[in-house]
């Protein structure tokens, strides 16, 4: 539900061929692609014509390089078979802020910087209330019955923004890394939102020496206490420096099974709730 390969202004350890071949003999359902540069369902598109046994999917990020808040790049998107729509990611401000005194390590290095807004992108305006075109952008998730994805906004943006997507019918709301250091949510916050009704990814980029923000047993411990029907396994993974994702993932299971984690729960947050979130069930 959340993997990185190229094309990318980023360095990838695999090419969108090589990740679908690991999935192939992996003998895994499908794979969701997701870029920070912008749109990744016409790729999907044309990689399941050549597998089309395979659930390949994408989406859209909406950050400042590919429209930003935009509801007529998200109409199109949709329109174009668009399974995601992320909210921004490196042009978030809470993105910003958090690299504004770390350093980004291995990630985001691309040749030339991207372009961002000086401040970064907020959903919400000062008085704390969704901008228009956000809830436009609700209004064409929730008639397509499509994930919104949170993206790496800060906790009070979330907070908004799943209580209003929730008003305007939207079904599917996924909470990004919900461990992971660039936007952290308390164990709290995230069950709370397990209440909205919300799934939660788990990460494996967040236990990883990247960030270290949370071991494998406490992330065992938060897939209890959250329940494994509200959350999904992942690893966004794809960096050049990390495994290839498939093998990371593996990996991640295994560790999860060795902290108590029953092949049970492993299965309902790899296979069943991606497939009830991509309306494959």
């Amino acid at each position: 539900m959340h993997v990185h390969s190229s094309p990318s202004i980023f360095p990838r350890r695999q090419s969108d061929w090589q990740l679908i071949e690991d999935v192939r003999r992996a003998k895994m359902a499908g794979v969701v692609l997701k870029a920070h540069e912008g749109q990744t369902y016409d790729r999907a598109t044309l990689l399941r014509e050549k597998h089309p046994d395979l659930h390949i999917y994408g989406g859209l990020v909406l950050n400042a390089f590919s429209g930003g808040l935009s509801p007529v790049v998200v109409d199109v998107a949709i329109q174009m078979g668009a399974k995601i729509i992320w909210m921004p990611t490196i042009s978030a401000e809470q993105h910003q802020k958090y690299y504004t005194h770390r350093s980004t390590g291995k990630l985001f290095k691309s040749e030339k910087p991207l372009p961002h807004p000086f401040d970064g992108i907020r959903v919400v305006n000062d008085e704390g209330r969704l901008w228009p075109e956000v809830y436009e952008i609700l209004h064409l998730i929730a008639e397509k019955d499509i994930v919104l994805a949170t993206g790496h906004l800060a906790p009070d943006e979330v907070t908004v923004l799943v209580r209003e997507a929730k008003e305007v019918g939207v079904q599917k709301i996924l909470i990004q890394h919900a461990d992971l250091g660039i936007a952290k949510i308390p164990l709290d916050m995230q069950k709370e939102l397990v209440r909205q009704g919300c799934i939660l990814e788990k990460c494996y980029l967040a236990c990883g020496p990247d960030f270290h923000d949370i071991s494998l047993r406490f992330m065992a411990d938060s897939i209890r206490a959250l329940g494994a029907d509200s959350c999904v396994l992942v690893t966004d993974y794809g960096q050049v420096h990390n495994p290839p994702p498939i093998q990371a993932l593996g990996a991640f299971i295994q560790q999860l099974m060795d902290n108590g984690i029953s092949e049970r729960e492993v299965e309902k947050m790899v296979s069943l709730n991606p497939r009830e979130l991509l309306n494959l069930s």
